[in-house]
């Protein structure tokens, strides 16, 4: 039976321990360095906090270590690789080869390292070749590029026998990751040491080699974000057992909404298969909120590649979210203080305090919240720019918030009872026994009362030990006894509380992680013998050039981030502007110059088109 885990982010560990409490197998989160978002690092101290509340469910948490490494920072790096397994972190995620586990093992570096390691989706995984060449460094996960197919994932898996992780919702790069260096010459922020600009949020103009204008002002390297709640059978099938969501930068509110929504779709597969998977972790959430993953952020939801066929990526409008579509605006006071919303839709409600936006001519979106909400009538403050026929967006629903804030669902263990009887009837025993296989055994005191009316009692015991307490539901299996000790009720609640103080003094037993091997010959059979290695490969530090050339690298001239020339490849992309625009030489009638350039503030982008491979590619400027 194979394993199907839900991983989540958090950017804090209170945000982690959210996550698990609706529904994540798995949690992902950065230490205090060295992880691909500057701004979500997290003391080891949280770290730790997060693990013990997850490992009460099996739950895991991976830690992040996944930028490129410098010189200087390879100690540090592998002291808080350390750190980060003693503080109970289930995986690391790293991006960097010199710590990968040959390139350890090549160094000499972290000889105590025992935790496992997982390539991250920075190493730009998209072929069995390169899956194949991580799974014999050691890694014992693959974290797989987001553009992939279906058909090219079984590949991969046919390839190796490592796990598979794939991204399932979230924020999309529109270059392929860990080779984007876009924001590094622009402004000098790397994206591979987690401090991008998001250059590809941008707006920006597209001209030829004239200098003439043909689109002006749009984001046109901005994705919409990746939604594949409905293929998650597909993707099981296809061989994938991580089922990620993208988002350490989000909001408490983004991943409780997200998690839960996507926790129940993966419950529901589970069901419908139950001698095929089972969820990673234990615990079953139930109530609370119901999920809305439309009224959360999101860019607009596209499926990308999945089924190996091109469709419309590109987030037209804007560039970030604007939210659910609720109406036009009409009926407007001269500064625009006061409106009436004409509905998109019947049953339209509006709350104080809701956040809305519209689209500008110029393609800005200009955000204003609804001060005071009478039926369809908005009252706030003056919003410039604001027309008669606007197009209305809501991107907070207060009433929605407000029910993620206060109405959580509750994860408990399932705990079974067997209740029996001493052969006088005087004494009653438990036996316990948690769906991750915990046993304990509590018992009444001796030579107790037999109860007057046994049938009475025993639908109290029953009915008693039935609730819920802590983290755990608990369940009565079947039993029949002609006499029955006689127990008040606070006695039959005071022994379910015994079980689950003796339940919670023993660790929960999570299922283990698949642990890596380094194929014993990877070292001396030069796998990669005459490969030319360039700057795409982001060798960054001595120990990972020492791997490479260990590997059989031709050379490793160039092959720093930084050494690129003007005129390098900064990003290539699955996604082209000529086919999302319906200018494809090859699917379509009308074509644009061959020579296309992106322009954003004075710096022109010249753009290269490899029809051969369906990719694009964005150049720096010459």
């Amino acid at each position: 039976m194979r394993e199907l885990e839900l991983l989540t982010p958090a950017r804090t560990a209170d945000i982690g321990i959210a996550a698990i409490d609706c529904g994540a197998d798995a949690v992902y989160i950065a230490g205090p360095e060295f992880g691909a978002r500057q701004a979500a690092g997290n003391p080891v101290g949280d770290i730790r906090r997060l693990c013990d509340y997850a490992h009460a469910f099996g739950s895991r948490i991976f830690a992040t270590l996944n930028t490129i490494i410098y010189d200087g920072e390879l100690e540090a790096a592998c002291r808080m690789m350390a750190e980060l397994q003693e503080a109970g972190a289930d995986a690391i995620i790293i991006q960097d080869m010199a710590l990968s586990p040959a390139g350890l093992q090549l160094s000499g570096a972290a000889p105590g390292l025992r935790i496992p390691l997982h390539a991250s989706t920075q190493c730009a995984i998209r072929t069995p070749r390169k899956a194949a060449l991580l799974e014999k460094l050691g890694f014992s996960r693959l974290i797989l590029e987001r553009e992939l197919s279906l058909e090219q994932i079984r590949k991969i898996r046919d390839a190796v026998s490592c796990e598979l992780e794939f991204f399932v919702h979230g924020a999309l790069c529109v270059c392929y990751s860990g080779q984007c260096y876009i924001s590094e010459s622009i402004a000098g922020r790397s994206a591979n040491r987690g401090s991008c600009i998001q250059a590809c949020r941008a707006l920006y103009d597209l001209e030829d080699e004239n200098g003439k204008k043909l689109l002006t002002g749009k984001p046109l390297l901005s994705l919409k974000d990746l939604n594949l709640k409905d293929r998650l059978e597909a993707l099981a099938d296809a061989g994938v057992s991580s089922f990620k969501i993208e988002g350490r930068l989000k909001s408490i509110s983004y991943v409780k909404n997200i998690v839960r929504d996507y926790s129940i779709a993966l419950d529901n597969l589970v069901a419908k298969y139950p001698d095929k998977y089972r969820r990673a972790s234990y615990g079953k959430t139930a109530g609370g909120f119901t999920p809305m993953p439309e009224k959360t952020f999101n860019r607009g939801y596209t499926s990308l590649f999945i089924d190996g066929s091109r469709g419309q990526w590109a987030s037209e409008d804007a560039a970030t979210s604007l939210g659910e579509i609720i109406g036009r605006a009409e009926l407007l006071s001269r500064d625009a203080s006061r409106f009436r919303i004409r509905p998109a839709k019947a049953g339209l409600k509006l709350n104080n305090g809701d956040g809305l936006c519209f689209v500008t001519s110029g393609n800005d979106v200009t955000g204003f919240r609804a001060d005071v909400c009478d039926g369809l009538t908005v009252k706030c403050k003056p919003v410039p720019g604001l027309k008669d026929g606007a197009v209305l967006y809501r991107n907070i629903d207060t009433a929605f918030e407000k029910a993620l804030d206060t109405d959580m669902p509750h994860r408990r263990i399932a705990v079974s009872l067997q209740v029996s009887v001493a052969e006088d009837g005087r004494q009653l025993f438990i036996d316990a026994v948690t769906e991750d296989g915990r046993h304990c055994t509590v018992s009444s005191p001796e030579n107790l009362e037999t109860a007057k009316n046994p049938e009475n009692m025993e639908r109290t015991i029953v009915a008693q030990l039935s609730k819920t307490s802590g983290r755990y539901s608990f369940s009565v299996l079947p039993f029949r006894s002609d006499v029955l000790p006689f127990l008040p009720v606070a006695a039959v609640n005071s022994l379910r509380r015994e079980v689950a103080e003796k339940i919670d003094a023993m660790p929960c037993m999570s299922r283990p992680l698949h642990k890596g091997r380094i194929a014993q010959e990877i070292l001396t059979s030069r796998p990669i013998d005459g490969q030319e290695i360039t700057y795409r490969e982001n060798l960054a530090n001595c120990r990972a050039e020492a791997l490479a050339s260990a590997l059989g690298a031709a050379s490793t001239e160039d092959a720093y981030e930084l050494s690129h020339k003007p005129g390098a490849e900064l990003m290539r992309t699955k996604y082209c502007i000529r086919y999302q625009y319906g200018r494809c030489p090859a699917r379509h009638r009308q074509h644009w110059p061959s020579k296309l350039f992106l322009e954003n503030n004075g710096r022109r982008f010249p753009l290269g088109f490899d029809c051969s491979r369906c990719e694009m590619s964005v150049m720096d400027s010459e």
